[in-house]
Formats: C-alpha cells, sequence, structure tokens
C-alpha cells in the first residue's frame, strides 16, 4: 500500500510534503526493515522509536519526536495499527456452509442457513444451531447443546450436553465447555462424586482461548457474561459467575461459586479462591493468590493479594532487608566495644 492510501485508512494525520511511500509490511519497533510500518504508542519503548529503522511509524497525535520514520498521527495508535494490520494480512480462510461427508450430524439436530460443519465433528440429538455458525473438524457438540448465530468452533472443541453458547461466540480449539465440576464427597473410606448437573451459559461476543475448560454447575448454571474475553489455558470452575467485558488472561484459575464482575482484569496465572466476591472494574496483578473479596474498582496484586500501594512499600521494604542486617551486625560491634 502506498503511506498516503495507509494515512486515509485510520485517518491518520501526515506533515506536509512527505514522499508518499510504497509500505510493503508491519513489524514491530524492533523487527521493522526499511519499507514497514509499525507503531509506536507508549512512552516506554520511545528509545526503540528513536532506534528504528522503519520507513513508517503510527504514533500518538501529540508525538513530536525527531526520528527517522515518517510519522502518521493519530488518536489511538493501536487501534489504528490493528486496522492496518488487518489490511495486510492474507485473507482469512472460512469454511464453505455445508456438511463435510466424514460428519456424524443426527436427523434430530437443528441446523440454520449457512452452517458450516467440517470433518468427523459430531452433533448430537437435540443440538441447535443458529444461521452462520462455523463448526471445524473434530468438535463434539453434545445432545441439547445451543449454539447462536455467527458463531466460530475451532478444531477439536467439545461443548457438553445441555451446554447454551449465545451469538458470535469464538472457542479456540481444544476447549472444553461444561466438563464437570471438581465435586467430590469423602464416604466410607473413598471420594464419592458428586453429580454435576447444571449447565454452562456463555453470552454473546464472548471468546474462548484455546485449552482452556469451563466446567458445568453442580446446579443451576456457571456463566460467562457478554463480551468477556477468556486467554488460553484457563480453568473456570463449577458455579462461577463471571460478568460482562472481563478479561482472564492466560493460566488463571478460579475456584467454583466465585462471582466475578464486569470489567474486570484477571492478569496471567492469577488463582482465585472458591465463593469468592471480585467487584467491577478491579484489576488483579499478575501471579496473585486471592483469599478474600476485592472491592469494586480495586487494584491488587501479590500472594495474599495486597493493594498495588501496600505491595509496593512491603517489596521495597524487602529489597532493603540486607542493608538492615548490615546496620545491625554493625550496632552489634560497637554495644561488644
Amino acid at each position: 500500500m502506498r503511506l498516503h492510501e495507509i494515512a486515509k485508512l485510520v485517518g491518520a494525520v501526515l506533515e506536509e510534503g512527505v514522499p508518499d511511500l510504497e509500505i510493503k509490511g508491519v513489524a514491530s519497533l524492533m523487527e521493522a526493515r526499511s519499507g514497514d510500518l509499525t507503531f509506536f504508542g507508549n512512552p516506554r519503548y520511545l528509545a526503540q522509536l528513536r532506534a528504528s529503522v522503519a520507513s513508517a511509524a503510527i504514533v500518538p497525535m501529540e508525538c513530536q519526536e525527531t526520528v527517522a520514520p515518517i510519522l502518521l498521527r493519530v488518536a489511538n495508535p493501536s487501534v489504528a495499527f490493528a486496522t492496518i494490520v488487518a489490511a495486510f494480512a492474507p485473507v482469512e480462510v472460512v469454511p464453505a456452509p455445508g456438511i463435510h461427508p466424514s460428519a456424524v450430524v443426527s436427523p434430530e439436530a437443528l441446523l440454520g442457513e449457512g452452517v458450516s460443519v467440517g470433518a468427523l465433528v459430531v452433533i448430537d440429538d437435540g443440538v441447535e444451531i443458529g444461521a452462520g455458525t462455523v463448526i471445524e473438524s473434530g468438535c463434539v457438540i453434545a445432545h441439547g447443546v445451543r449454539l447462536g448465530v455467527n458463531c466460530r468452533l475451532y478444531p477439536n472443541v467439545t461443548v457438553r450436553e445441555r451446554c447454551i453458547l449465545g451469538d458470535r461466540v469464538i472457542v479456540q480449539p481444544g476447549a472444553v465447555i461444561g466438563s464437570c465440576g471438581f465435586g467430590y464427597e469423602f464416604q466410607e473410606g473413598h471420594h464419592q462424586k458428586i453429580p454435576q448437573t447444571g449447565i454452562v451459559e456463555i453470552e454473546d461476543d464472548v471468546e474462548i482461548g484455546a485449552n482452556t475448560t469451563i466446567d458445568r454447575a453442580r446446579f443451576g448454571r456457571t456463566v460467562i457474561g457478554q463480551g468477556s474475553k477468556i486467554d488460553n489455558l484457563v480453568q473456570i470452575a463449577h458455579n462461577v459467575q463471571v460478568g460482562s467485558h472481563t478479561i482472564i488472561c492466560a493460566q488463571v484459575g478460579v475456584a467454583g461459586s466465585t462471582r466475578i464482575g464486569s470489567y474486570v482484569t484477571l492478569a496471567g496465572q492469577v488463582g482465585l479462591a472458591g465463593h469468592l466476591e471480585i467487584g467491577d472494574k478491579a484489576i488483579i496483578g499478575a501471579q496473585s493468590g486471592l483469599s478474600k473479596n476485592v472491592p469494586s474498582g480495586s487494584m491488587v496484586i501479590g500472594a495474599p493479594a495486597k493493594p498495588m500501594k501496600e505491595w509496593k512499600q512491603t517489596n521495597f521494604y524487602i529489597s532493603q532487608l540486607h542493608k538492615l542486617f548490615e546496620r545491625v551486625k554493625e550496632l552489634e560491634k560497637l554495644v561488644e566495644k
């Protein structure tokens, strides 16, 4: 694409008289070469922008740096760059509507218009699938499942019996929706399984990452709220409630019956005990361990989790312990003298 075409695409402001270069690709600040376009949106990467050999860079409106790349100023560099990347990306391959000959589809299943069913898919009795939904190879859709319109299930997804997925839900490869909750009673010297009779309900516009597991409720529903995004390798236990537009990053584990509000962020490897309440817009830092409720709007981190300010202060004091130790040794010598 030509540079001026890109500027028009994202509404970028170009300085007068800049050449209309041919841009051959997009890349990060460190990886970009001559002919590439890159983006700069965080001041911590300013040194990388100054060292970049890219031909052009998407930058914030307020950026006034004098650097080698030609600057395209926009209100939101990340969003603009995503639009440009999409323009350069290969066209996504979407399977054509129809049922692959190797798929096993129950005659009692109801498939909407334009549904695509890939190779070796199994669709059981009583399943309802909305128009335009794509189910790729190796998926298993169990008895009584309902899928909304324009969903996309990538290969080897399992959706177990009676679970409900709303419209435009994306499920990445290997995810399991509706596996049994982890419930046992210790009786007569062994662990007796507690029946898990509930379901999982996933609301509209949710995305579920690869190899993530969401357990069905012991009774009632495990719920993932509208617009929430769940990363790879996440475990959501039985009867958990996740609000709308919440972000759950990789390797998070949420124990049973915990309630997570809307617009919450759980960073990577966070662990939540059961029966907790996480308020709206709370942010839980990476590798935090929570055993207590978190109020709305809080920012906590650590194991056990503490308010961010307290955690930073504690870490500072810990980092100074060696100095305190040396000082005590010197004081002991003075006392001995």
